[in-house]
């Protein structure tokens, strides 16, 4: 019976994402297929991974996309980004959320490497192109997402050290960079800043605290010539601002649009803005 239900919510939440809509996207969605990426000390740590609908992994080889959660580095499920995924999935790609170990960030940064080389290393079983992928997050997601693929170090030893954890491009909702990882170098996003950094799109309210650590890293990309970070402001917005409607079909558009302009989707988005009118700001060039 609980089988069954899973396969009923599964399908519902579908339906509702691939049918144009305008703000009634489903606050959460049924989980997807489970995986384990690896088992430190004999816990299993899990990814939840959506598929496009008669999805052939022997045929069809796509983009996929990784994101991690927030909940500043201690607390957040896999739920914050179940809608995001079907709906990635309802577009064409395979899409993946994955948790991590809580509580120290390095450890966070470690899995979050673990869970892209998995992901990449499943790439034939999946249908996905390991050339092609995203990755991003939310919050202490965001900021894990960025050390997992800028910093060479916080590798876990038992990981396929032949599998990369570089991307094409990220998809970021509020990343927390905080001032205080200065402390760590290699917690500290500042300390691995590269000029060749892949296409992102950001996502803040500009009313949100934590932007400050943010807005230090991107004048420091822009000081060394990185042109290729959407930054787009929700006005009268504070912290995980996306995590509720209107905002997260807002996003979700965004997003959309942007991973088709890197030529990683193809077609409009299927959702439609809210009819209140929230919209999204590009940041003004400075």
């Amino acid at each position: 019976m609980n089988k069954l239900l899973t396969i009923i919510l599964s399908a519902l939440c579908s339906v509702s994402l691939a049918v144009e809509t305008t703000v009634k996207v489903k606050e959460s969605c049924a989980p997807g297929k489970p995986y384990t990426y690896k088992t430190p000390g004999g816990k299993e740590q899990k990814m939840e991974i959506y598929f496009p609908k008669n999805h052939d992994p022997a045929k069809t080889k796509v983009p996929g996309v990784i994101l991690f959660h927030g909940g500043g580095w201690t607390g957040g499920t896999l739920d914050q980004f179940r809608v995001a995924c079907a709906y990635f999935a309802s577009r064409g790609l395979v899409c993946a959320t994955a948790d991590y170990r809580l509580g120290d960030k390095r450890t966070c940064v470690t899995d979050a490497k673990s869970a892209i080389r998995w992901f990449k290393g499943h790439a034939t079983e999946l249908g996905i192109d390991p050339n092609r992928i995203i990755t991003g997050g939310g919050s202490a997601g965001g900021h894990i997402s960025a050390l997992a693929t800028l910093n060479p170090g916080l590798n876990d030893p038992a990981d396929p050290k032949e599998i990369d954890t570089s991307v094409v491009a990220y998809i970021w909702f509020n990343p927390a960079f905080a001032p205080t990882d200065s402390k760590d170098s290699e917690i500290d996003v500042l300390k691995h800043l590269k000029a060749d950094l892949p296409p992102a799109i950001a996502f803040f309210g500009d009313k949100d605290t934590w932007k400050k650590g943010w807005d230090v890293a991107y004048a420091n990309w822009k000081s060394l010539g990185v042109k290729t970070i959407d930054l787009q402001i929700a006005p009268g917005q504070v912290h995980s601002f996306f995590n509720k409607e209107p905002w997260r079909t807002v996003t979700l558009i965004a997003a959309d649009k942007f991973l088709a302009k890197q030529g990683l989707l193809t077609g409009e988005p299927t959702l439609k803005p809210p009819a209140t009118g929230e919209s999204l700001t590009p940041a003004p060039e400075k």
